[in-house]
């Protein structure tokens, strides 16, 4: 691809089926509900992709129904599916939303589980501008962490930006566990996007401020402060945009449809301010359902590749 601009957002993690009611009930008291695809780095891509912005999402599920149908899923959002590996040997992890109860995972040994180095080695990079990853892959056990590690590694090499999101689960690995791998991955990257309150339970970081004081090397840091709104810290600049007012009916998903709006934004050449109002967008859209993603919903009144076009 001499003489292209490298412009797509390759996400990297594990999706698995998702199992929600269709109506914001708890799962005992639902009659009704809907077989999706959920994961936060493939939630990532498909809110590019809504953007109008290039985006893949690289994986491994199982070679079942359930892996038939995320690959349908994600595909269906825009994005380009064809680097995955379906794996005949382990099966798609499964999860369940229930609302006002939480999520239940169902994903020990997983395909996901099984991604290892070597299929790191294997990814192609050309047309690659930004690599996304999340905490959660680091949390998976097994081969992941390695992989993890070389696909950053890889990112980088090919002279693509690593973007992370910090992404602690509680139901994967505890505080104590999870803080050192964390901040050292968060480390590597050259956008982060953390929680405030998540940055406060794993390193003591209570403020944005504070976050910046430990993340001081990242050159575009963001901290999210639910319905407050999001700080990024970029050099010596401080941008600090509130959050929209929402009427939420589930909040899963809203982190990775920030993260999304944001880095569409940033592939697009959007200044500061206008990522940050992109990143609650997305999210606003994504709380006002019961999926993780807002299928059949508009992108925005103009996506930036109509604005910007290349």
């Amino acid at each position: 691809m001499t003489g292209s601009v490298k412009r797509m957002l390759l996400a990297i993690g594990e999706t698995m089926a998702m199992v929600a009611p269709i109506a914001a009930e708890p799962v005992e008291q639902a009659e009704l509900f809907r077989v999706d695809a959920g994961g936060a780095e493939s939630n990532v891509a498909a809110h590019v992709a809504a953007l109008g912005l290039p985006a893949a999402w690289f994986s491994r599920v199982g070679d079942d129904a359930l892996g038939r149908r995320v690959l349908g899923r994600v595909r269906a959002r825009g994005v380009d599916v064809s680097r995955v590996i379906v794996d005949a040997a382990h099966p798609t992890g499964l999860y369940v939303k229930d609302p006002g109860n939480g999520v239940t995972y169902y994903r020990a040994g997983s395909a996901a589980s099984h991604l290892a180095v070597t299929d790191a080695d294997e990814l192609a990079w050309d047309a690659v501008a930004v690599l996304h990853v999340s905490g959660i892959t680091a949390a998976l056990g097994g081969t992941a962490p390695a992989f993890l590690d070389r696909v950053v590694d890889r990112a980088r090499a090919a002279g693509a930006l690593v973007s992370v999101d910090v992404n602690h689960r509680a139901p994967l690995w505890p505080v104590a566990a999870a803080a050192e791998p964390l901040l050292a991955l968060a480390c590597r990257a050259d956008i982060v996007f953390v929680g405030r309150d998540e940055a406060e339970a794993l390193w003591g970081a209570a403020t944005a401020d504070d976050a910046r004081a430990l993340l001081a090397a990242v050159p575009q840091l963001v901290v999210k402060d639910g319905a407050v709104g999001a700080t990024l810290f970029a050099g010596d600049e401080r941008v600090f945009e509130p959050a929209l007012v929402v009427d939420v009916v589930e909040p899963v998903g809203a982190g990775d449809a920030f993260a999304g709006g944001y880095l569409a934004a940033l592939l697009a050449g959007a200044p500061a301010s206008e990522r940050l109002r992109s990143g609650h967008s997305r999210a606003a859209l994504t709380m006002a359902t019961t999926g993780d993603f807002p299928d059949g919903a508009a992108a925005t009144p103009a996506s930036f590749s109509e604005r910007n076009p290349s």
